[in-house]
């Protein structure tokens, strides 16, 4: 934190969406930005090297769901970029680019509802007990927080859904009461440290709150910069508080960490 106050240029600060900007609701597609988290990042864009976001969403879907009513949301973040689909995709000045969708997500959309109606459970897109699922374009995610019995939901597909993925070339992203089939070879991990390197990058932030942000910690670890950690905590996730510098709680906790830090930056 010392190192991105004195060089504040040469700080990038790197954060997750659902969990740690937005917080967690039972529908991924009502997720949205907590305001003042938006509002403190706009304050940071101006004064720090660069502000990234790095999540599992498409990148269009996270400024769309980083839109506030009557105030700056995401897209109003200066210089902005936001690496989607664990880095497949970026979003920067109103502009996405991406490669096109690996053809092993053709085949787990086209099983999954089968799979799910052999294990027993009810597909569901509304307010009913079921699981969901999730079409991320090049990723599909399957959420068992409206099931009757999220947790034992989850155990049941946990198999299953890795064997659809190894046979699809795929791989499965374990979450909050979510386990996503993504494509193999990227991670945000692999996606941050790129972006560091792009940046010249000479410290570095990350915030995030659930298993697949623990590649990007590393990442932070590995980087050799002057680096800080901070879990956006949930009683769902422990291991990520485990492996970080700074805990805070939830969205509203990162929220308020943001804005501190933008009020340290912008001085007096």
């Amino acid at each position: 934190m010392a190192a991105i106050k004195a060089d504040p240029a040469g700080a990038v600060i790197g954060l997750d969406f659902d969990g740690t900007l937005a917080p967690i609701v039972p529908d991924p597609a009502d997720a949205r930005v907590d305001p003042h988290a938006a509002s403190a990042l706009v304050r940071l864009g101006g004064l720090v090297g660069a502000v990234v976001l790095v999540t599992g969403r498409p990148a269009a879907t996270a400024i769309a769901y980083g839109a506030v009513p009557g105030g700056p949301g995401l897209a109003d973040v200066p210089g902005l970029v936001v690496l989607g689909q664990y880095g497949l995709e970026r979003w920067e000045a109103g502009q996405v680019t991406s490669p096109p969708p690996p053809p092993g997500v053709d085949r787990v959309r086209a099983e999954l509802p089968g799979l799910l109606a052999a294990l027993g459970l009810t597909l569901t897109g509304g307010e009913e007990p079921g699981v969901t699922i999730e079409d991320k374009g090049r990723a599909l995610a399957v959420h068992t927080r409206r099931a009757a019995d999220p947790e034992a939901a989850l155990r049941a597909l946990r198999e299953p859904l890795a064997k659809l993925a190894a046979e699809s070339g795929m791989q499965v992203e374990p979450g909050r009461l979510v386990l996503e089939l993504r494509p193999a070879g990227m991670d945000k991990g692999h996606a941050l440290s790129a972006f560091l390197a792009e940046r010249g990058a000479r410290s570095v932030l990350f915030a995030g709150d659930d298993l697949g942000d623990l590649a990007a910690f590393e990442a932070v670890r590995l980087s050799g910069l002057p680096g800080v950690t901070v879990c956006s905590a949930s009683l769902e996730v422990a291991a990520l508080a485990q492996r970080a510098d700074l805990i805070v709680d939830g969205p509203a906790g990162v929220a308020a960490l943001l804005s501190a830090l933008a009020g340290a930056l912008s001085g007096p």
